[in-house]
């Protein structure tokens, strides 16, 4: 049997009982003779399937065939109860159909045990409380929440860059210094940059909860601990309370920036996901701008004291948690996580709900998806020894492992290193600190606030561009563009503010202006590029069995990033002033060959497909994507059978290792490979 969920139903058998191995690749119209001879209209109870004897498995075949074709299930005949034998013919595994025609694959090895201590966790996904929405209706309304979620990170990210110069929250924090000496630039750089410790944990805490009770209850898990942590935020009375508020709000954060990405990810079409990642970072970025401006008006047209100025922004984000908390059990899970944990009818049912405008679970589609996701679940239930960080990040301690095989380790640190570099670029230096970047420039501090909103609008409506663009032209290529736009941008703000303070009056504004310039292209090409591809990547390249975990480590470069260049910017602009722009300007160009070399394009393939990717043993690009082209003309059988999970890798006696025979699995595919790329003189 496979349902499990409806086990107490008398008529459940019909929706899960599977056809016996002899009867599996029978085509449906020999099948429907079969179902035809079964009366279900007057049994309520439920057909026990018969136990084999030592006859094994064709007996029992033949037992459940002769039963099919002469018995009455009416309400005269009572329940078939099995003998005391071992095996049943129900109890079969790998390609079959069910009794409604259907091509399903059925894992050899059970899904894990229910987590006992999940029901400690609040919400989570439940059918009966779902929102009545299906297909394109049904992803807008999860656009919309996963975006509300991504709309409140950006907001908390935000919201500091107009905190952090409020003169009353300065003298709070007993930070007033003038001029600012070290330890207090220190100090500032310090609050900002907790958050990010914060976050750094969370997500990995996150990653963790998600793998094991889903993605629903760990983000409203993590949206309870965002209140705490906002509360205690506008409520501070002290450093050491701010400090600890912002780790709070930080670890809460962390769990929806770890699971957000890959929910919407696993319930997106494969050549859809640039396109939803890339709109609900539009939303990111409108709330850095909601809050900044939110901020600029209660500072310049607001009659409130000082102390309202900067708590009120603190506190407002509660509404978007509140909000979230109230929302999120009503949306579907993933049908991936659905399907790893054994719920293959609820995996099925949303997969309906998301992919049909009828809610058809018999649809093509449907079938196809479901079937290929269950292929994936039979590779990777067999691969949860590696469903930890310690073989994430290191590696397993036996050479033959599969997370060595399927080399998690690189994949991990790509996903790392690509977030690192996300913020090596500058991003933080605008975004936190982009009044002092315009002061930089000879601006007033009115002026630069006001060109700083300015700014966060452009950044917003950049991130457009990448809906339509990512999917299109990749990854890769939109990095390279934005890097080198980036580098080109930064050169010239360099030149613009070493200028505009050494000059006066009307050369002084022209100056200022080339720093405003390039600083709002520098911007609105991050928003365009490198702001959506570290949070897509990862959500990509790692298997179902830890693809949460993967949006952690996402989460733990992220942080990383995060926390060093927010903390030493207040050093550079005291140290090196306009020169501070020119050391990310060489940043964005270094990153040019980082990418070209380790990063292989994922535009366009589905998430079972990944570990074609990563099967060869050399890090770099290139040689992977000609072992693989090599591969595709010489077996494109095997490449298929590898995207699937199941690999005919076994040699052949005399013909070479490019002839395949008899079956492996994944864990040997890429010593196998390399054999392949050998004996084709690669």
């Amino acid at each position: 049997m496979t349902g499990g969920s409806n086990k107490n139903n008398p008529l459940a058998f019909r929706r899960s009982l599977t056809i016996a191995p002899g009867d599996g690749l029978h085509p449906n119209s020999l099948l429907k003779p079969k179902i035809s001879d079964i009366s279900l209209t007057s049994s309520m109870e439920t057909l026990q399937p018969p136990q084999l004897a030592e006859g094994g498995n064709a007996a029992g075949s033949n037992i459940l065939k002769e039963k099919l074709s002469t018995s009455s299930l009416s309400s005269s005949v009572p329940t078939i109860a099995p003998p005391p034998t071992p095996a049943s013919p129900f109890s079969t595994s790998g390609p079959s159909y069910d009794v409604l025609g259907r091509l399903v694959y059925i894992p050899p090895l059970p899904a894990p045990p229910k987590v006992k201590w999940a029901k400690f966790f609040p919400g989570g996904y439940d059918p009966k409380y779902q929102i009545p929405l299906k297909g394109t209706k049904m992803m807008y309304a999860i656009q919309a929440i996963g975006g509300l979620a991504i709309l409140f990170y950006g907001y908390d990210q935000g919201v500091m860059s107009g905190v952090v110069i409020n003169d009353d929250f300065k003298r709070l924090m007993k930070l007033d210094s003038s001029p600012q000496t070290a330890r207090d630039s220190a100090a500032i750089g310090g609050i900002v940059a907790i958050y990010y410790a914060g976050s750094l944990i969370g997500g990995m805490v996150g990653g963790f909860l998600g793998d094991e009770i889903g993605r629903v209850k760990t983000t409203i898990f993590g949206c309870l601990v965002g209140i705490v942590g906002a509360a205690l935020q506008a409520s501070t009375q002290s450093f050491g309370w701010m400090c600890a508020a912002r780790v709070i709000s930080g670890f809460g954060t962390g769990h929806l920036n770890a699971i957000i990405p890959v929910w919407s990810s696993e319930m997106a079409s494969h050549d859809g996901r640039g396109a939803i990642l890339a709109f609900e970072f539009f939303l990111n970025i409108a709330g850095l701008a909601f809050a900044y401006w939110l901020e600029f008006g209660l500072k310049y047209a607001s009659s409130r004291s000082q102390s309202f100025v900067w708590r009120f922004p603190l506190a407002f984000q509660l509404v978007f948690l509140v909000i979230l908390v109230g929302l999120f059990s009503l949306f579907p899970e993933s049908p991936r996580w659905l399907a790893k944990v054994g719920r293959e009818d609820d995996a099925r049912q949303v997969l309906a709900v998301l992919r049909t405008e009828d809610g058809d679970t018999n649809d093509e589609k449907v079938n196809e998806e479901m079937y290929s996701i269950m292929e994936v679940v039979d590779v990777e239930r067999k691969m949860e020894s590696s469903n930890n960080y310690t073989a994430m990040i290191f590696g397993s301690r036996k050479k033959d492992d599969g997370c060595n095989k399927l080399h998690l380790p690189r994949r991990t640190w790509l996903v790392i290193g690509l977030q690192i570099w996300q913020e090596l670029t500058g991003i933080g230096v605008v975004t936190v600190y982009a009044p002092t970047v315009f002061q930089s420039a000879s601006y007033t501090s009115y002026k630069a606030d006001w060109l700083s909103g300015v700014n966060n609008i452009f950044y917003m409506f950049s991130v457009l561009v990448a809906v339509f663009t990512l999917d299109r032209v990749g990854r890769r290529v939109t990095l390279y563009w934005g890097a080198i736009i980036m580098a080109i941008s930064l050169a010239l703000c360099t030149v613009g503010a070493r200028f505009a303070v050494r000059t006066t009056g009307s050369e002084q504004a022209a100056w200022g202006a080339v720093v405003a310039s390039f600083t709002f292209i520098y911007t609105s090409t991050f928003g365009a590029s490198w702001l959506t591809v570290p949070w897509l990547y990862p959500t990509e390249i790692f298997p179902l069995f830890v693809r949460a975990k993967g949006g952690a480590v996402s989460v733990l470069g992220w942080s990383i990033g995060n926390g060093v260049v927010t903390e030493i910017t207040p050093f550079l602009f005291n140290a090196i002033g306009e020169w501070t722009f020119l050391l990310f300007c060489l940043l964005n160009v270094l990153a040019l060959p980082y990418i070209y070399f380790l990063y292989p394009e994922t535009a366009g393939k589905s998430l079972e497909s990944m570990d074609v990717l990563f099967a060869q043993d050399s890090i770099f690009v290139h040689r992977q994507a000609k072992a693989l082209a090599q591969l595709e003309k010489t077996n494109p059988q095997l490449v298929h059978d590898m995207e699937s999970g199941k690999a005919q890798i076994v040699h052949a006696e005399e013909s070479g290792p490019s002839k395949m025979t008899g079956m492996a699995t994944p864990n040997e595919l890429s010593e196998k490979l390399v054999e392949v790329a050998k004996a084709e003189n690669m």
